[in-house]
């Protein structure tokens, strides 16, 4: 009865997080139209209510550990589900994904992407798409910001491995900036796929930053081992949080 009334709270909570897009981004639009302020303003607003409406509706609280930077840094994130993007999002002030080029197509998500500075990347192109990425990251009105990318260049849930990009290391580079590792194990609480939001508390973790000047391979190495070690802990941290017969599981 109890996982019931979860699966249903979960659906109404996906309802109203859609429906609350379209109204916070439609409220936003006239300033976000011509202003990249606004844009920022609408979408740390649309997170802050995700998380709000996550807490009452469906018991699923968030915390950001560690020291989100504030100037212009490279964030290498771990990648779980679209609460990892909510609470980067919350965590910084102004933050812009490298992301697939297709969500350009998904209504209002693509064009308020657009309008915080997101880099598009084909990921058919290969090196083409690489050497785009690479230009885009250092030029134009927004790059001073916090510019974030998913290590793994997709989803990965909790307790799978998965290889590391080399876009990353390109970045890191090429851009010559400080490279915060981003640890999370929100996928456990909001998983890839599917409508169940479980209870508990979902942890994203900023770890100390690499300083720049390693050759890439060295680079890559370090930033595995820290995400991966810390990842691991917060996903024994989640599970501890339910039922012995769940302990154990990698979801």
């Amino acid at each position: 009865m109890r996982l019931a009334l979860q699966y249903v709270l979960s659906f109404l909570f996906i309802i109203q997080m859609y429906v609350m897009m379209t109204v916070i981004a439609l409220g936003f639009f006239p300033w976000a139209a011509f202003s990249r302020r606004g844009a920022m303003m609408a979408c740390h607003a649309f997170c802050g209510w995700v998380r709000f409406s996550a807490r009452w509706m469906v018991g699923l609280r968030t915390e950001i550990r560690g020291t989100p930077p504030t100037g212009p840094v490279l964030v290498a994130s771990k990648h779980q589900s679209f609460l990892d993007i909510i609470l980067l999002f919350s965590a910084l002030p102004h933050p812009r994904f490298v992301m697939k080029r297709e969500l350009l197509f998904t209504p209002v998500l693509g064009q308020y992407a657009m309008r915080i500075g997101c880099i598009p990347v084909n990921r058919d192109k290969g090196m083409t798409a690489l050497r785009e990425m690479l230009k885009a990251a250092k030029t134009g009105p927004h790059a001073n910001g916090q510019l974030i990318i998913f290590a793994q260049g997709t989803r990965v849930a909790p307790g799978v491995k998965e290889p590391y990009k080399i876009g990353v290391g390109a970045l890191y580079q090429s851009l010559k900036r400080e490279c915060f590792p981003v640890a999370v194990n929100v996928g456990v609480f909001w998983p890839r796929r599917g409508i169940l939001r479980k209870p508990g508390l979902a942890v994203l973790e900023f770890v100390p930053p690499i300083a720049p000047g390693l050759k890439v391979a060295p680079f890559m190495e370090v930033l595995e081992e820290v995400i991966e070690a810390r990842s691991e802990t917060l996903l024994d941290e989640a599970l501890d949080q339910f039922p012995e017969k769940a302990r154990g599981a990698r979801v």
